[in-house]
């Protein structure tokens, strides 16, 4: 879930889902809020109509029969008309209120005939708290809730109550809750496909790009979906093409003068057995065998870089007790241990090129090299540890660069020409590998080749 929510398509559905889901929770709080102010003027005008009748009925109605009457007629309802009997309200009959917007509009039905005051003391159920009919509703009713003193037209004064209309059943907010559950989930099922279909051409060109670090050759991406996707993947075509045609006439340079400069180094050689002084003439063999073996590993750099040879399945086992079995029978002190039990696809040659470098690096200037390879989770790591002095740390960034050598530790004498392990680096990011050195606590370089699982698959 965690690397989900740090990807792109994670961010993406986020922000996408809440802004979904806050815009329908806004549009949705709007509409409840213009459907109960509706509700509200309703009520309003039913509460004029209401009164209306209780004043007229009341008016209409003898003296004597009159309480009898309210007491019926008030019995249930938002509007009740009552006699005054309490002493405060009375006297808050003269306090002459500037009139209300119901009040007025009664005012206007009743006619003149009735006189109306604002009594200055709402009704106790105006203010007191209502579950809201909707959890975007509010709890407070707005609409009119007052009281009024009616100066009936034979002098009797009764108090008109205009209350809230009746709370609404407690448990609508949940089942309101549970009634959008669906709506919620067809917003995130929703969101996560305009996700996937927005990330999916990403996604295919981060993994071209990812596949061009491996194989160079890799078949071009398919012109496919939107415009500019189209446009995308043409432009991501275009520049693997000219990449390719970079590295394959570097690699026709390198190659052609490497090989070129074997025959007039054979020749050379030939003529110097001609030199009379045995002393220079063992100088000058010794030079010109160093030029050979620059010119094979220049050679061997330009095949490591060369992508053509075919992917096949390969016993990592078996080519690794191939390679130190052939390095043993060469006189160098190798030792295997370890299985991984595992197949990888890879250029044969070239894969086996790599781990000849590493052990030959290892032998020229550890002495031996103790080779352990395990299985890890879904890839294989392969140790190569020698007995001599190690590395400086600063350093080790520096020997995968081409013709780097570290004089203080491997000099003429040893040979080489800095390449050895470029060719290998090269040889394993082509095949989705990494190659790391660190210095053992025991003494010695130890190289570490990893293979990962996308290429070591069974």
């Amino acid at each position: 879930m965690k690397a989900f929510l740090a990807s792109m398509t994670g961010r993406v559905f986020l922000v996408l889902l809440l802004g979904i889901v806050v815009s329908a929770a806004l549009t949705q709080w709007l509409a409840v809020g213009e459907r109960q102010h509706a509700l509200e003027r309703y009520r309003d005008f039913h509460a004029l109509e209401r009164a209306e009748q209780l004043i007229l009925s009341a008016d209409a109605v003898p003296s004597a029969a009159r309480p009898n009457y309210l007491k019926a007629a008030s019995r249930s309802g938002a509007i009740r008309l009552d006699p005054i009997t309490s002493p405060a309200d009375a006297a808050a009959v003269s306090a002459s209120l500037p009139q209300t917007d119901f009040s007025s509009a009664l005012a206007l039905r009743i006619g003149g005939d009735f006189q109306l005051s604002p009594l200055p003391q709402r009704p106790p159920a105006c203010d007191a708290p209502r579950p809201p009919p909707s959890m975007f509703g509010h709890s407070q009713w707005r609409g009119a809730c007052e009281a009024l003193a009616v100066r009936m037209r034979d002098g009797q004064q009764l108090r008109l109550s205009v209350l809230p209309p009746r709370s609404p059943p407690t448990g609508g907010s949940g089942n309101e809750l549970l009634a959008m559950l669906p709506f919620l989930f067809s917003i995130a099922v929703l969101a996560y496909v305009v996700t996937r279909m927005t990330m999916r051409p990403l996604k295919q060109l981060a993994q071209a790009a990812k596949d061009l670090g491996n194989d160079i050759n890799h078949p071009p991406l398919a012109l496919t979906g939107a415009g500019e996707i189209r446009q995308a993947s043409a432009a991501f075509n275009a520049m693997q093409a000219r990449i390719r045609q970079h590295i394959f006439q570097r690699t026709q340079m390198l190659a052609a003068i490497t090989h070129d400069l074997q025959t007039p180094l054979t020749r050379l050689r030939l003529r110097l057995e001609k030199v009379s002084d045995a002393e220079l003439q063992h100088r000058l063999i010794d030079d010109l065998s160093a030029m050979q073996q620059m010119v094979k590993e220049g050679l061997d750099l330009a095949r490591s870089m060369d992508t053509t040879e075919t992917m096949q399945a390969l016993d990592l086992d078996a080519l690794l007790d191939s390679v130190c079995a052939d390095a043993a029978d060469a006189g160098q002190q190798v030792a295997l241990k370890g299985r991984a039990a595992m197949a990888l696809m890879g250029r044969p040659m070239a894969i086996r090129r790599c781990l000849v470098n590493l052990i030959d690096n290892a032998v020229k200037y550890g002495q031996y090299a103790n080779v352990a390879v395990e299985r890890l989770a879904g890839s294989a790591r392969i140790r190569i540890r020698d007995g001599g002095p190690g590395i400086a740390p600063d350093l080790m960034a520096q020997v995968f660069e081409p013709f780097y050598r570290i004089e203080t530790s491997r000099s003429r004498e040893s040979g080489g020409t800095g390449l050895g392990l470029t060719i290998a680096r090269n040889i394993a990011e082509q095949h989705g590998a990494s190659v790391a050195l660190a210095n053992h606590p025991d003494g010695g370089l130890e190289v570490t080749l990893i293979v990962p699982e996308f290429y070591a698959a069974r």
